[in-house]
């Protein structure tokens, strides 16, 4: 094949690819009013917990975000995406090697999501509104493991790439590798889920990330799979931007995170996804650090975890927060996708 002919048939590639987001966008901001009427109509507003995981009083979070649960927020908007997505695959790029996997991770996060969100909206708003942390996370679990099993007997894949070294074969580990990376990135999102814009924009700049380097790798309907994710948040961020209209809650984060963690096992890419995700890795890490400090040395180390709530306590304004947030994202997706060049996960065709 020679240069001009190989030049457009990826230009073709690349074009259905943005025709695939741009419709994901235009889908997504078509089923909004339909999901805002009832939203408005049922009151989907969401609960604000008031205790933390180990049974603390939240007033720092509390006092941080009076002003926003005075007024009614709609939760469960993550569901305009998740089906957005899920028609979208379906219809224009359903592959049984590609996108079968990070759809079916995507809804499978979403249902342990909606769940968590219908008993938030049927709560009493008193203590921890939502399922049990235990429970969310065994479900979480056990779509990974799910998952890692498909991953590993179907596509038969036992092995992790590791940068400018090459891949090591870990067998049947590949499974609970898996599981874990799914649980951790789909808990991380959670936790970052936390300010107006914040995870939609975190997440739309990492699979942006994946999605070129799939499209290096010539796994093209994986990238298209990316970019319609990233059609349907960047509808989303429309109305999340601060003032937010309305959160994704626990159904969107969920399904986004186990989608995120699927794509960057599924692009050889994992060892890649604490540089792309870092803010991620940070939130979490932020909680975590809160957590076991006050458990063995009862103190805390920051004024309200996560760190994005104890930016905001030292005088942070909200947007001022998730906007060098977002800056920090856009370089550390550029990170990963230039570590992905120079370390050996683009293998490119002659």
């Amino acid at each position: 094949m020679n240069q001009q002919a190989t030049y457009q048939l990826l230009t073709g590639d690349v074009t259905q690819i943005f025709l695939i987001s741009v419709g994901a966008f235009l889908l997504a901001m078509m089923l909004t009013p339909f999901y805002t009427f009832l939203a408005y109509r049922y009151r989907f507003w969401k609960k604000q917990r008031t205790t933390s995981t180990s049974g603390e009083v939240l007033q720092v979070f509390n006092k941080l975000h009076a002003n926003k649960f005075r007024r009614n927020i709609p939760t469960m908007a993550g569901v305009i995406g998740v089906v957005t997505i899920a028609v979208i695959t379906f219809v224009f790029n359903l592959d049984r090697g590609e996108t079968f996997l990070p759809l079916a991770a995507l809804v499978a996060g979403a249902i342990v999501g909606l769940i968590d969100d219908i008993i938030n909206l049927r709560s009493d708003g008193k203590g921890v509104a939502g399922l049990r942390s235990s429970i969310k996370f065994s479900m979480i679990v056990a779509i990974g493991l799910a998952a890692g099993a498909w991953f590993y007997f179907q596509n038969g894949i036992d092995g992790v790439h590791i940068p400018f070294v090459g891949t090591l074969v870990i067998g049947w580990l590949i499974i609970p590798l898996f599981a874990f990376v799914v649980t951790a990135t789909a808990n991380a999102v959670n936790i970052s889920d936390g300010l107006d814009g914040l995870a939609g924009g975190l997440l739309s700049l990492s699979f942006a990330a994946f999605g070129v380097i799939a499209l290096l790798q010539g796994q093209l309907m994986l990238a298209g799979f990316c970019f319609t994710v990233i059609g349907a948040l960047l509808s989303y961020l429309w109305f999340n931007i601060y003032p937010a209209r309305f959160f994704m809650g626990d159904v969107g984060s969920f399904a986004f995170g186990v989608a995120l963690g699927v794509v960057a096992i599924l692009t050889n890419s994992l060892l890649l996804l604490p540089v792309i995700g870092v803010l991620f890795v940070v939130e979490a890490g932020s909680s975590l650090i809160q957590i076991l400090a006050k458990r063995f040395f009862k103190r805390k180390v920051f004024i309200s975890a996560p760190i994005h709530h104890h930016l905001e306590a030292i005088g942070w304004p909200e947007t001022k927060v998730t906007m060098r947030f977002w800056v920090i994202g856009c370089i550390a997706a550029s990170l990963g996708v230039m570590l992905a060049l120079a370390g050996g996960h683009i293998v490119w065709a002659a």
